[in-house]
């Protein structure tokens, strides 16, 4: 038996692999773009198999199709959908700009697929898979349903655990004083949890961002066929298609208020882009910070104990290093690459169709996986196990100079800065020097220097400017 098998597409005859259930169209796309060895996103992939099965129903209820063929292609359709045929789908992510090479692999998949089904029956993938689509369409909403259902079921998720995490150990936290930083320098005294419960905030902002950009994803382009006017289409097709989708995914999919915004642009793709990036920027600063205050364990800050996960040096025994804060860190490192390379994208959109949509396509799902994986390791294998060395925070507290701050109020800015710098300068607490340079009684002292009043809003001394 040959191993090949030749189809014809519009330009010619093309040898496919006899066992495909591709044909001309993607071959001639596999030999084109031999680039990265990186296919379509299996979500893209997926998204595209159920819009092709939605769009058959659709097109047997409005008399376009017959029963037994709209039948056939929601079946096999359903199947790419459900990931039976990924194999199928060799096409290069760097491939024609508004992903055509991609649309027809679907069609000529579920063409041949189908008339399998139908024992011999041909089902032609661009007149009838194809029915009342174009790429220009098709592509743009299976990009939008696809990081639409990867925000809503993998990076949302992902970090609601990580900020209940962060939640738990700001709960857990609240009675250790530290000194707070500024510049890196020491500042006035913090809670541990304080800090810890402003992580958490930065992840709850970072989903309420992401939340906020799914109205536009979840507008589609599907409808507007070749340039936005839905030539070829019958009026009622993208509604119902939509409404398919958004029963099936539970998600609000409606037709795009504009098909000419929807193809000529990919704005919704950046916004997300932004929102995912603004969330990697948050957790780089985490995760920098809980490395920071882990630093040590003798000669760094050792405020906090990270779990000990794997050994940390080929040479140094005994060494223990953040690896995890180190991964997450590389992965908001790649987030905020893709993103750049997805407003890139978004640029190049010219006159009526957006051409890079297989990149932004790529970049967004891949960052969307990422951070999502990344948070959950991040929650679960360093937040979660995180320890406190309270003893460590306090002795940092009281040898800080700038404890003096709070006899501001008491004493005035210029004799408070005078006793700081004494105190930097002789290694001496600035409790004991108060005592030394003030008139002030030493209960006043000890109250403004109570390091737990010092992390309380609204606490003022009161008292004359002097002393």
């Amino acid at each position: 038996m040959s191993e090949f098998r030749v189809e014809k597409d519009t330009m010619g005859e093309m040898k496919v692999p006899a066992a495909a259930l591709y044909g001309a169209q993607t071959q001639r796309a596999v030999e084109n773009f031999p680039i990265s060895g990186q296919p379509m996103p299996a979500e893209i992939i997926r998204a595209l198999g159920f819009l092709k099965q939605a769009a058959a129903a659709v097109n047997q209820e409005l008399g376009l199709l017959a029963a037994p063929l709209a039948g056939a292609i929601q079946q096999a359709a359903a199947e790419v959908s459900e990931g039976r045929w990924d194999g199928e789908f060799p096409i290069d992510v760097f491939q024609t700009g508004s992903g055509t090479s991609t649309n027809m692999n679907a069609n000529e998949v579920i063409a041949h697929r189908a008339s399998q089904l139908l024992k011999g029956d041909r089902v032609h993938a661009n007149d009838h898979v194809n029915l009342g689509q174009s790429s220009n369409d098709v592509i743009p909403t299976a990009l939008h349903v696809a990081v639409a259902l990867a925000i809503h079921r993998e990076l949302v998720p992902a970090l609601q655990s990580l900020q209940g995490t962060l939640e738990e150990k700001a709960r857990e936290f609240d009675d250790v004083i530290k000194t707070g930083r500024t510049h890196l320098m020491d500042a006035t005294p913090i809670r541990l949890g304080q800090e810890f419960g402003g992580y958490a905030s930065m992840v709850e902002h970072g989903i309420a961002r992401l939340r906020a950009v799914l109205p536009d994803l979840c507008e589609l382009a599907i409808g507007g066929t070749a340039v936005g006017t839905g030539l070829n289409t019958h009026p009622e097709f993208a509604r119902r298609v939509c409404a398919r989708a958004a029963d099936h995914f539970g998600l609000p999919f409606v037709e795009a208020r504009n098909h000419f915004e929807a193809q000529g642009s990919q704005d919704a793709a950046v916004w997300a882009s932004g929102a995912i990036n603004t969330v990697a920027a948050s957790l780089m600063k985490i995760a920098n910070d809980v490395r920071l205050m882990n630093s040590g364990p003798r000669c760094g800050l050792a405020e906090i104990s990270l779990p000990a996960v794997q050994p940390g040096s080929s040479i140094m025994p005994g060494k223990v290093n953040p690896v995890i804060c180190e991964a997450l860190i590389q992965v908001c490192a790649q987030v905020t690459g893709n993103h750049l390379a997805v407003t890139l994208a978004v640029q190049g959109g010219q006159l009526d169709l957006n051409t890079m949509l297989p990149l932004a396509a790529r970049n967004l799902l891949e960052s969307i996986r990422l951070l999502a994986n990344a948070s959950r390791v991040f929650a679960d294998k360093a937040i979660a196990g995180l320890v406190a060395n309270p003893e460590t925070c306090r002795a940092y507290v009281e040898v800080s100079p700038s404890m003096a701050t709070a006899l501001n109020p008491l004493i005035g800015y210029d004799r408070a800065a005078e006793i700081a710098k004494r105190s930097f300068k002789e290694r001496r607490p600035v409790r004991d020097l108060a005592r030394e340079m003030t008139t002030l009684e030493p209960g006043e002292i000890d109250r403004a220097l109570d390091p737990r009043r010092q992390t309380e809003p609204g606490l003022v001394e009161g008292g004359p400017a002097g002393g």
